[in-house]
């Protein structure tokens, strides 16, 4: 179904849709669907045309003090709709089978590996939440540059032990935590610098 949408749309030929003739794309939940999928299946030339057509005609706009990236799709509306937006941002942040691997991968891993919570969203977003088998990555963004740098609390759970850990953040080498039954509250800077949780 994809390969038919790109051959429709035009976007695998020698006249591909442009930002000053977006043909099909001109349609905004038609371009924001095209953008989500296509990041499933293509990282190239295909993707870098529907990218083009979305910022070149409908409406990117960049809120930098609140971190913020939308599309205003021409609805001449005070606020972006947010289904639309969060088609394209899916299509924006993913990777070819990503979207598969989702449904596909068994669920045993990522259901069992420690897990974040209690972030304050969206005032604050993690931008990297990895486990790698023994340390627990974290950065976290406040949405407003302004706070960019305060403390925000969060939860870890599924540890996969008790006991002594250690939280290795900037300028402090290794800050004491205590695990108790797999979960600690631990505390991030959200100035996007990166923290590791990981036994002591």
């Amino acid at each position: 179904a994809w390969e038919m949408t790109v051959t429709l749309a035009g976007l695998d030929g020698n006249n591909p849709p442009t930002p000053e003739a977006p043909g099909m794309l001109a349609d905004p939940g038609f371009a924001s669907l095209l953008a989500m999928q296509t990041s499933e299946f293509d990282g190239g030339a295909i993707r870098d045309r529907v990218w083009a057509v979305l910022d070149g005609c409908h409406e990117p706009t960049v809120e930098a003090d609140l971190g913020e990236h939308t599309y205003g799709f021409g609805f001449g509306e005070p606020h972006p709709r947010g289904q639309l937006n969060a088609r394209v941002m899916a299509g924006w942040t993913c990777a070819p089978g990503a979207w598969s691997r989702i449904f596909n991968e068994p669920p045993d891993r990522r259901f069992g590996e420690p897990t974040v919570s209690g972030v304050d969203f969206p005032d604050v977003s993690l931008s990297t939440a990895t486990w790698d088998g023994t340390t627990l990555h974290l950065a976290a963004r406040d949405r407003d540059i302004s706070l960019a740098g305060r403390q925000t609390t969060v939860q870890i759970t599924s540890l996969p032990a008790d006991g002594p850990w250690i939280l290795g953040r900037p300028g402090i080498t290794g800050e004491p935590v205590e695990v108790v039954g797999g979960s600690a509250m631990i505390e991030l800077f959200t100035d996007g610098s990166h923290h590791e949780l990981r036994l002591a």
